[in-house]
């Protein structure tokens, strides 16, 4: 019997678009069927929401298939390549250059063009660059945020030390020393993820990069992201301002936060729904400023309609896709915490708690601070699953971080043309 991965390698994406599927689903013909990740009773009962409302907006039986978000990539494959994806399917703003060059996505520029009532002026402008490829769109945003810090209000009050700023970002040099003044007998100053999805918004701080403009080489032994990976890991290593990391894969700063000894988490107002349930007092602020500003990274998420639907199941899945990404789903999104909303018109309903809450969308709005779009590639799971390899090793201490990228970047440029051709391959698919 073949396992996952040897079935999607020897069938290949390709197959979902090739015209031998006769459908894209096994559900009823007139049923609105999506997919989407879920990882906690909170987020399913966000999904759930979402479902009634797509009921009573389309008049259609509402059919979600909800996955664990460390499954859901996995499962997606193989429900493209077997022709069993839903109508509309949630997409990672990570890997929409992925599905978009391999033709596993259709665009929407024709159906977005043709429908006047879909205003894309209403989105930001990072969720629309997050979601097109070749200046085609393939998706459309449901949330789309900056990462910010999260801090135990408590903590710092029991401490004596005032709560920073709500506006201005703390510089480098600051937020260190407050880390490690908060760390000590069993509690600590800072928690992120041992993982290039959490270094990216130091070394976008730094003012350096992944990647160069054209994405062609790798970056991360230029000088700006150097220091940046250095400072962050000195931060583990040096002054020891984290928890102790006990197991590299599974080690989790949301985790590491709700234990109500750790000063600082960084990570995005998509956990603010789950951050919700801790035990103590908490707010958010902005990212700490480095040599370049408060530059964190700005990710998103979007639906989009798999290219195997066709006929009149496209038109009942375009209103699907318009009917999640509407202000009226992402109303109910916002209101659970679950995020902020990719629609400026829903942003009012991401409300409190935490009280500064608000703070996320004068960041996008470039009021405060500032955001750097996640610059991914069309095989960042790839290139993520490399930097997996050795990086992490670094926040141990078992290599430098001059040793870890020194071994990493011939490898990262071979992936950076490999990620060049599928451009030009997806460029000739659409010419």
């Amino acid at each position: 019997m073949l396992s996952r991965r040897s079935f999607i390698k020897i069938t290949g994406l390709a197959a979902a678009t090739s015209g031998a599927l006769s459908g894209c689903s096994s559900a009823p013909a007139d049923a609105a069927t999506w997919s989407m990740w879920s990882s906690s009773p909170a987020e399913r009962k966000v999904w759930d929401a979402f479902s009634q409302y797509v009921e009573q907006q389309l008049d259609v039986r509402s059919i979600p298939s909800l996955t664990p978000s460390s499954g859901y990539p996995t499962k997606l494959d193989l429900q493209l390549v077997s022709g069993t994806a839903g109508l509309v399917t949630a997409l990672n703003g990570t890997l929409i250059p992925t599905y978009a060059a391999r033709g596993a996505h259709r665009p929407l520029d024709d159906l977005i063009a043709a429908d006047p009532d879909l205003r894309l002026e209403d989105f930001y402008p990072t969720i629309q660059k997050i979601s097109s490829l070749n200046g085609q769109t393939y998706a459309i945003g449901f949330d789309v945020a900056p990462t910010v810090l999260y801090y135990n209000k408590d903590l710092l009050k029991k401490q004596g030390i005032a709560a920073p700023s709500r506006t201005e970002p703390m510089q480098w040099a600051t937020f260190r020393e407050l880390a490690k003044e908060l760390t000590g007998n069993d509690q600590y100053g800072f928690t992120c993820a041992p993982a290039i999805d959490d270094l990216v918004s130091w070394i976008y701080s730094a003012g350096g990069n992944v990647m160069n403009a054209p994405q062609t080489a790798s970056t991360l032994n230029a000088p700006e992201a150097m220091q940046a990976m250095q400072y962050v890991i000195d931060l583990f290593t040096k002054d020891k301002v984290t928890p102790p990391i006990k197991n590299l894969v599974t080690e989790s700063s949301l985790s590491n936060f709700l234990q109500g000894n750790v000063a600082f988490m960084q990570n995005g107002p998509w956990q603010v729904v789950n951050v919700r349930k801790a035990k103590f007092d908490w707010d958010v602020i902005p990212f700490p400023a480095g040599p370049a500003g408060s530059l964190p990274r700005v990710s998103g998420s979007s639906f989009a309609i798999p290219s195997a639907v066709k006929g009149d199941q496209l038109e009942l899945a375009w209103k699907l896709l318009k009917t999640l990404t509407s202000t009226g789903a992402l109303d109910i999104y916002a209101k659970a915490g679950r995020n902020n909303p990719a629609r400026r018109s829903a942003g009012s309903a991401f409300k409190p708690p935490p009280d500064n809450l608000g703070i996320v969308q004068d960041i996008l709005a470039g009021k405060v601070g500032g955001g750097h779009p996640f610059d991914v590639t069309t095989n960042w799971n790839q290139v993520k699953q490399l930097l997996g390899q050795d990086l992490p090793r670094t926040f141990l201490g078992q290599v430098s971080v001059a040793q870890a990228i020194d071994g990493l970047t011939p490898r990262l440029d071979v992936l950076m043309k490999q990620h060049q051709d599928n451009i030009r391959q997806a460029a000739a698919r659409k010419g």
